[in-house]
């Protein structure tokens, strides 16, 4: 340890290769386990950094002490009084000779024995051992192995712990076990013993001889030199910034992917980027075939011209450095890729020798839910169900919406969606195209399964729009009817992506589509009985709409106070009365008419449950108020029934902002009403009147929006 440091803890464990979307997450497990590890025995550290690479997690911790504090414990014991063999048992437990070194303390009226304990603090080296070894046991995956004759398991076969404290090794003994307790002389490969010291290992077939380390700095840079680049980030940067230089010099571009960067980043411990050819014979296969069976089966990065249209070369990642410049691993990748594609090519022209149309009636043999019946009887649903959809978007055509509803999942029994399901859809379209279909019947295949994500984009075409909507609605009213709902943060059927793809394309497309209305078409279809569920779906809509809205910064009781009013389920008008909604209640007026409006559902609430009568609908006398408040109450109802029929003529040609204008009229005569008129009178006629006021202009507001649904 250098003067004026304190101690460093480094750990780093090296097994077989670490799948590549294990390794972040296991990395911040390890060092979440270890960290309270440290917070439990009392040792205080100043950082905690963790690192992957496909062999080995690695957590290095500085700033600690190299002892632990001292402390003072207190357990307590018997009460005074209790038999000699329970007071016995304590002080053994608390490693004391007698009672006289226990204080007494009063606990609700009961006397106790109370042990007070000086723990001395060991030294950090012997409490981190035991802390290392209980990070690595406890640390789970989400599949595991034994290996040799170990009951050991671990995601791969774990050969070597580098555990360095303040510049020397931790002395940790740790068996992993046996299956058969008689075997003692194990040969070294086989040892049940896990090797815990200084040294490790660097690049698999660069670098196998044994590094001796004595800290992490020094870890680092012997590491990289025995072609280790511990930081997966690094290794990102490298490849990204090696690919785009390899492909600018080619005249090339990298299609930006960066899900696969990571795996790849992922795969290699020294990356090495090199470019291949694809044979001139496959580039007349689609471009997605062959990105796709470039990247699932080799992870080999696309490269793209100035166009945009996909180049006949590759970029990919070796984990080696050759005398030959990578030649012979580039000829080799070009070989296996041939193989691949020569598949792919198969499968491309074998499936064009039957139509789609031909292909529908296999779809009676997948099944989609066994509640549900076959892919055959949801594209019989989704095709009368579509064509009902189509009603109610401008330039749709029913037959070609027909059509593509028809077609729409035929691709799923051909044989290249079968070597690559991520091309469902996108084969149907070219097969489609091939065909003869029309231009927005085959796109209309491709783009019913949109938007799968966030980032995706949304069907614009009428024919897309519509098949698009069929499937996903077909999907939700299922599920609810057969009770499979999303609970928790469990979704197996993704029924929120689909809810959020029916929210957005509803509202992309500005489509005035009455959506519990098409919720019930899609249950007629399903057989529903239960016409519960619908409200339930729509509940479920208002939720997902909750969090699709949260980027524009509307509050999602905003959203609840709109859904809550009855029969409103048009998406696009729904959507402009919470803006209008929320605009108003921003306002001085929309905030100060909400607090009246909660005084006034307080108080008739209040009196509906002393006096058993409901108020809301029964008629106001206006003629009925004496004396000094007679011309304010009369003002109140005046403006009242004047706000009622301006609100109602905005809402009825969807004017929601005049709507909500119309209502901040209300906030000077109610207020004033509040601090002159006393509804609680003794005059039970009038009592009685002046609450029917109070329900009344719950009702007008509550026609705008329910407000008892905003907080704050």
């Amino acid at each position: 340890m250098k003067a004026g440091t304190m101690p460093e803890l480094l750990i780093e464990l090296l097994s077989e290769e670490i799948p590549a979307r294990l390794q972040q997450p296991a990395a911040a497990e390890l060092k979440r386990l270890v960290i309270d590890g440290l917070n439990e025995d009392r040792l205080d550290f100043v950082s905690a950094e963790a690192y992957s690479t496909p062999r080995r997690l690695v957590l290095v911790i500085d700033g600690l002490p190299e002892k632990q504090p001292d402390a003072v414990e207190e357990r307590k014991g018997p009460r005074i009084g209790a038999p000699q063999n329970a007071i016995d048992g304590f002080l053994k437990s608390v490693g004391l000779t007698s009672l006289d070194q226990c204080e007494v303390r009063e606990i609700k009226g009961n006397e106790f024995y109370f042990a007070v304990l000086d723990i001395k603090g060991l030294d950090a080296s012997s409490v981190l051992a035991n802390i290392v070894v209980s990070a690595i046991s406890t640390l789970k995956w989400p599949k595991s192995m034994r290996w040799a004759d170990t009951i050991f398991s671990w995601v791969r076969p774990l050969y070597n712990v580098l555990s360095i404290f303040n510049g020397e090794a931790l002395r940790v003994d740790y068996g992993l076990g046996h299956k058969n307790a008689e075997l003692t002389n194990l040969t070294p490969d086989r040892s049940i013993t896990l090797r815990f010291g200084a040294d490790t290992y660097g690049h698999r077939f660069l670098a196998a001889e044994k590094i001796a380390v004595t800290d992490f700095a020094d870890y680092k840079a012997k590491l990289e030199k025995a072609y280790v680049i511990l930081d997966a980030a690094e290794r990102r940067s490298i490849i990204e910034k090696d690919a785009a230089k390899l492909a600018q010099k080619a005249g090339l571009t990298v299609r930006d992917d960066p899900a696969l960067l990571d795996e790849v980043a992922g795969l290699v411990e020294w990356p090495v980027v090199l470019i291949g050819d694809i044979d001139p014979q496959f580039m007349e296969l689609p471009a997605e075939v062959l990105t796709t069976s470039m990247r699932s089966h080799q992870k080999y990065f696309a490269l793209e011209q100035a166009d945009g249209t996909l180049a006949s070369k590759f970029a990919f990642v070796a984990n080696m450095v050759t005398d030959d410049g990578g030649a012979e691993i580039v000829a080799g990748n070009q070989r296996v890729l041939r193989a691949r594609l020569a598949d792919a090519q198969h499968f491309w022209d074998q499936d064009r020798k039957k139509t789609l149309q031909s292909r529908v009636p296999e779809l009676s043999n997948v099944i989609f839910h066994a509640k549900l019946g076959s892919v055959g009887d949801k594209i019989d649903r989704m095709t009368a169900l579509a064509v009902e959809i189509a009603t109610l978007i401008p330039g749709a055509d029913k037959d070609r919406v027909r059509s593509a509803a028809r077609l729409a999942k035929a691709d799923l029994v051909t044989g290249m969606v079968g070597e690559f399901p991520d091309l469902q859809g996108t084969m149907g379209r070219y097969y489609a195209l091939a065909e003869g279909e029309a231009a927005d019947v085959a796109a209309a295949i491709a783009e019913h399964y949109s938007p799968a994500g966030p980032a995706d984009m949304c069907p614009s075409s009428p024919t897309s729009i519509a098949v698009a909507l069929a499937d996903k609605i077909d999907t939700l009213v299922g599920f609810w009817a057969i009770d499979e709902k999303p609970t928790g943060s469990k979704d197996p059927y993704a029924l929120r992506r689909a809810a959020l793809g029916v929210i957005r394309i509803v509202l992309e497309n500005r489509l005035r589509l009455p959506l519990r209305e098409t919720f019930a078409a899609a249950g007629d279809l399903l057989k529903v009985g239960d016409g519960a569920i619908y409200d339930d779906l729509m509940a479920f809509i208002a939720d997902r709409l909750k969090v699709h809205l949260r980027g524009e910064g509307i509050s999602h009781d905003h959203i609840a106070a709109v859904f809550a009013l009855a029969g409103e389920d048009d998406l696009v008008r729904l959507l402009e009365r919470v803006r209008a909604l929320a605009a108003f209640l921003d306002s001085e007026d929309g905030a100060n008419l909400l607090t009246a409006y909660r005084r006034a559902a307080n108080i008739v609430r209040a009196e509906q449950k002393k006096d058993g009568e409901v108020y809301a609908g029964a008629a106001y006398d206006a003629n009925l108020t004496p004396g000094e408040a007679n011309g304010i109450e009369a003002a109140l109802w005046t403006t009242l029934e004047d706000v009622e029929k301006r609100a109602g003529s905005s809402l009825e040609e969807e004017q929601f902002a005049e709507a909500m204008s119309s209502l901040a009229q209300l906030r000077q005569p109610l207020d004033t009403f509040f601090d002159d008129v006393t509804v609680n009178v003794d005059d039970p006629d009038l009592r009685r009147n002046r609450l029917r006021l109070l329900a009344h202009i719950q009702q007008v507001m509550d026609n705008v929006a329910d407000f008892s649904e905003i907080e704050g």
